[in-house]
């Protein structure tokens, strides 16, 4: 079976340094959206978090040898379904960013942990879980 996805947008930062997850990032930049999505935007909002889905672009085809990696900051061989290493069979991220702006097709975002030009696959409202649904 084979599956394509086409890019939604990309990932615009002027950041020569991106941390490793967004959880410890405070990088800004953009997410420009292709204008033919802009109508899809509607109701995104200043201070929401979203969802980010973006492919690995500069990522290296994987290899049975990557089921099995070192992260910098544990240092501990550790399966790749345990880790957030941009080297995976399906070379797929997600961060969840902070909104800042949103100027037509371009949405302004804090968190950033991607590359200047990551191709962006989808965005999803950020949704906490309730409490009460336990």
């Amino acid at each position: 079976m084979q599956i394509y996805y086409q890019p939604i947008g990309f990932i615009k930062t002027d950041a020569k340094e991106i941390p490793r997850h967004w959880t410890v990032s405070d990088v800004e930049g953009s997410i420009i959206i292709d204008e033919r999505y802009q109508k899809g935007l509607r109701d995104i909002n200043v201070g929401q978090d979203i969802v980010v889905i973006f492919h690995f672009h500069k990522s290296p085809e994987f290899r049975k040898e990557y089921l099995i990696q070192k992260p910098p900051h544990t240092n501990k061989e550790t399966g790749v379904f345990s880790t957030c290493s941009p080297i995976r069979p399906n070379p797929i991220g997600l961060s969840v960013l902070k909104v800042t702006d949103i100027k037509g097709n371009v949405i302004h975002v804090k968190g950033i942990d991607m590359l200047d030009g990551t191709p962006v696959l989808d965005i999803k409202p950020f949704v906490k879980p309730s409490s009460d649904s336990k």
